[in-house]
């Protein structure tokens, strides 16, 4: 395989050059949708795979020779995994139909696999209290860092690509790039505001250096910041783990507790689509829960 920073674009000599161009124009199509570059790149590789172990020209292709695939693919492999390949199969026949590279489709709606959602996972009363007193113990840097993701819910990567100049401290808000690329303006706590004010004081004071530094005065990158999330958790005695969307999830379920309606939640939150946020209106608040032990004791 030839290297290639076109992180949209398939390299590969073994699939057939007209299968290569479609899914080249594919990949392009979606780039242009401001999709998020590692989606890109998951689907770039599934559909890689697929065109590789299974070299037929696409408008020759038919439902049985897909079929033979997946089932191929399939062992081993969890319900989870085998769903996002159908879907991303699915999407990339949907564009060969509308493009009129294929002639009918070749994947049946019976073949897609109904799994059950599974709750967010996130602190409970408790564990946050815990979280936040074992942040009180910790740099200031880190100490903003949890405050932040907690107060804020954005997402690890929107905060890491923060500048200073993109938060503004005295009306505790930041402009964020978001999925897609979109910007969107995000808030915090004024707890987590005298903090940043804090750590900011320890800095040179020029207003395009990144919000967040590591020790070598770069930007502190998500693999650091899940790290700072990592050692809180342990410290803080946790049964699950502790990560950065671990701290998204705990907002959401915290400004639903507290009266919040969802559409304010997913405005805060980036979620393009309401039905993203409503998972969050399954998960029994601490008040749901005590109401329910006052009458069935």
């Amino acid at each position: 395989m030839k290297t290639s920073n076109k992180y949209w674009q398939c390299t590969y000599d073994d699939i057939p050059e007209s299968n290569k161009q479609i899914l080249n124009e594919y990949l392009l199509s979606i780039k242009l949708e401001n999709k998020a570059v590692a989606t890109i790149i998951k689907y770039r590789r599934i559909l890689e795979q697929f065109l590789r172990e299974c070299p037929i020209q696409l408008e020759k292709l038919r439902a049985e020779d897909v079929r033979k695939w997946l089932d191929a693919f399939s062992i081993g492999k969890k319900p989870k995994t085998i769903d996002l390949v159908l879907a991303t199969l699915s999407t990339f026949f949907n564009f060969c139909l509308e493009e009129e590279y294929m002639k009918s489709a070749v994947i049946k709606k019976r073949w897609r696999i109904q799994i059950p959602r599974t709750l967010p996972k996130y602190l409970d009363e408790m564990e946050y209290a815990r979280v936040k007193r074992i942040s009180e113990q910790l740099p200031v840097r880190d100490r903003a860092i949890i405050l932040f993701l907690f107060s804020s819910g954005c997402r690890v990567s929107e905060m890491s690509k923060l500048n200073i100049e993109n938060v503004n401290l005295e009306k505790r808000t930041a402009e964020v790039i978001g999925k897609g690329k979109k910007i969107r303006h995000i808030h915090f706590s004024e707890e987590c505001a005298l903090v940043l004010k804090d750590y900011l004081r320890t800095r040179s004071g020029n207003f395009n250096e990144p919000l967040f530094m590591n020790k070598f005065s770069h930007r502190l990158l998500v693999g650091g910041i899940q790290q700072v999330l990592k050692k809180v958790g342990i410290k803080a005695g946790l049964n699950q783990s502790f990560h950065p969307h671990c701290c998204r999830h705990t907002f959401a379920t915290r400004m639903l507790a507290r009266g919040a309606d969802l559409q304010f939640i997913a405005d805060e939150m980036g979620h393009s689509d309401l039905n993203t946020t409503r998972i969050y209106a399954r998960i029994p608040t601490e008040e749901m829960i005590l109401k329910y032990q006052n009458i069935m004791g």
